[in-house]
This record gives structure tokens, C-alpha cells and sequence, in this order.
């Protein structure tokens, strides 16, 4: 084998390599993406059962109550609402019409089980979606 030779047979198993490794990375990385979703894509389109996500909105008003080690609260966007529960320790700025992001997956009942819930301490951290829609019902708090 001709030095040229040798030279192609070995960038072809270098290229073949990084493909197989690129390969083996984008599959972990595909279980580990979570998707941000809204509660009026989720009533729109529910999600299967047990499928992760984010969802985030605001804590609607009157909807915050404890039952035992849970808690249970709505997630809104001024259309639509998300019933969510939560078994843990809230953040200290988690309260009735403040922003949230909960990640967790969906239940067949169609509740929103959370595995975590961050409260924000104002809208100006609020996804774009979740922003428009805030901003289409008139509720919205943050800058323009």
C-alpha cells in the first residue's frame, strides 16, 4: 500500500469514528432534552402520558392548596390552565400570580406531575411564548 493510500484509509477511519461517536452522543443528549411548553399548547396538543416537559405560565390566583406532602396548583397563560402537582419543597418566591416553570411529565389524567418547580421573581424572565400569549390577554407585566 502506497503511502497515499495508507494516508486515505486512515482519515477514513477517523471519519468514520467521529461519525459513530457524534452518533453516540446526539442519542444520550435526545433523552435528556426537555421540552418548554405552554398550557394552552398543552390543552391544544396534549403531550402522551409520562412524555417530560417544562411548562411554565402563572400561578393562577386561587388555585394554590396543600394536601398533605403535596401541593396542588394551576399553571395559566390568561387561556388556558394546567392542573399541577407538586411533592416537595416550594422556592421562597413561589406564590398565586407569579411566574413558574415546573418540569415534570404528564399524567392520563391529564395533571401535570412536577419533579421541580422554579418561581421567578417577575415576568421579564418568562419564555417568548408564554410571553406573547400573557401579552394577547393583556396580563402582561413586564417590558413591551
Amino acid at each position: 500500500m502506497t503511502r497515499k493510500g495508507r494516508r486515505l484509509a486512515f482519515i477514513g477511519c477517523a471519519g468514520a469514528v467521529l461519525a459513530i461517536a457524534a452518533g453516540l452522543v446526539l442519542n444520550a443528549l435526545n433523552d435528556t432534552i426537555v421540552f418548554f411548553s405552554g398550557p394552552t399548547q398543552i390543552v391544544q396538543q396534549p403531550p402522551a402520558a409520562g412524555t417530560r416537559l417544562r411548562l411554565g405560565g402563572l400561578v393562577e390566583n386561587g388555585s394554590v392548596r396543600r394536601e398533605g406532602p403535596e401541593v396542588h396548583f394551576a399553571v395559566e397563560d390568561g387561556t388556558s390552565r394546567v392542573p399541577v402537582v407538586y411533592a416537595g419543597l416550594l422556592p421562597d418566591l413561589f406564590r398565586e400570580g407569579q411566574g413558574v416553570v415546573a418540569e415534570g411529565a404528564m399524567e392520563p389524567d391529564g395533571t401535570f406531575r412536577a419533579a421541580s418547580v422554579l418561581a421567578k421573581h417577575d415576568e421579564s424572565y418568562m419564555p417568548r411564548e408564554v410571553a406573547e400569549a400573557l401579552k394577547e390577554q393583556g396580563t402582561w407585566k413586564g417590558n413591551p
